[in-house]
């Protein structure tokens, strides 16, 4: 990827906006006028991000320099500055990548649907672990977690969990984590020392409002009935709990988690929005090969992306053959050194794809 050539191009359009917002017409034409001025203003963040990184390498350079000819006693304190520019280089272009190629659904709050797989009980028991490392991986990024619906077993399981969380650029740090996961592991529920695979699944989707993607009420069919499990002589007495199917797609959301019918009401159609925007951008990934070849995840739900091997406490993900051998502090939401490395690896994949189709304008 050729970095300075994109910039080039970048910068070639930010003159050619600033000429256009000169022009009478275009002052004259509001919503010309306001598309321009948003485009100007996400150009200009970029060339002052990627002019910042210019001044940190000539920095660089001249430390590196004075490092050359520096007595013995400084050189310890140069190669700290050495150090330190270079990691603010390194920030400072991840930051402009990100920029380079945004995702709309970045800022989004989320919603995770987990899954038991193959593996009868100690699959749901892997399906509850999973919960917990996203539960306290949002705790550490202190975003707020809602639980939405679950499905549990005896002995502490999920069959199937719901549950969205919230706060600052929660999407752009969990959109990869759709997907199939597996565990290998000694069963909890076995006496014996065979090792066995299991697997859960996972879905990530940003929250999307009636506004983003809107469903046709003509397509809807909404039934109501009698909540079950916890929740005392209210739950069993009204018909509180919502069913809504979608019937073009077949797509079904239960919900009985809240008190009320229009809560409850409320809250499928927030799953189901998401569940169809994510099945409809699925489609559309489907029919672009070229797109869904560079993506780090293509939000199939049957790839497998992740191992979790107890024995040897290794974690790999085989989307970008990264293994860490920090399977504790994983599961426990210590996720930022995976999560830094699949949005490198996708940032990067897409910034070859741009610089691929402006080759391609010239």
């Amino acid at each position: 990827m050729d970095l300075k050539k994109i910039m080039n191009s970048f910068e070639e359009e930010h003159k050619r906006i600033e000429k256009e917002l000169t022009k009478q017409e275009i002052l004259s034409d509001s919503n010309k006028l306001s598309s321009l001025s948003k485009k100007h203003s996400e150009l200009s963040e970029i060339i002052e991000k990627y002019n910042e990184i210019k001044k940190l390498k000539n920095d660089l350079a001249e430390w590196k320099t004075m490092k050359t000819n520096a007595e013995q006693d400084e050189i310890e304190e140069i190669e700290f500055y050495i150090s330190d520019v270079e990691k603010n280089i390194e920030k400072k272009e991840i930051e402009l990548k990100i920029l380079l190629v945004p995702d709309i659904n970045d800022d989004k709050n989320i919603i995770i649907e987990i899954r038991a797989g193959t593996g009868g009980e100690e699959a749901a028991l892997f399906a509850a672990s999973l919960f917990r490392m996203y539960t306290r991986f949002a705790e550490r990024n202190n975003w707020k977690i809602d639980l939405i619906e679950e499905n549990g077993t005896e002995i502490g399981g999920f069959k199937e969990v719901i549950f969205e969380i919230k706060g600052k650029g929660v999407y752009s740090k969990m959109k990869f984590e759709s997907g199939g996961h597996r565990v290998q592991r000694v069963p909890v529920t076995e006496s014996g020392g065979r090792i066995h695979t299991s697997a859960a699944t996972v879905a990530i989707m940003p929250e999307i409002s009636d506004v983003d993607f809107e469903i046709d009420p003509k397509d809807l069919r909404i039934d109501t009935y009698r909540s079950g499990g916890a929740g005392g002589q209210h739950v069993n007495k009204t018909d509180s709990a919502v069913r809504i199917v979608h019937l073009p797609t077949g797509t079904t959301v239960a919900v009985q988690k809240e008190r009320s019918q229009h809560q409850n009401k409320a809250k499928a159609m927030e799953i189901l929005r998401a569940k169809l925007y994510d099945l409809y951008n699925d489609k559309q990934t489907n029919e672009i090969t070229e797109n869904r070849r560079i993506q780090v995840g293509s939000g199939d739900r049957s790839e497998k992306i992740r191992t979790y091997n107890y024995p040897q406490s290794r974690v790999t993900d085989h989307r970008i053959k990264f293994t860490s051998y920090r399977l504790n502090e994983i599961l426990d939401g210590d996720l930022d050194e995976i999560v830094m490395k699949l949005a490198e690896a996708d940032i990067n994949s897409k910034l070859e794809k741009l610089h691929k189709e402006l080759i391609k304008g010239e």
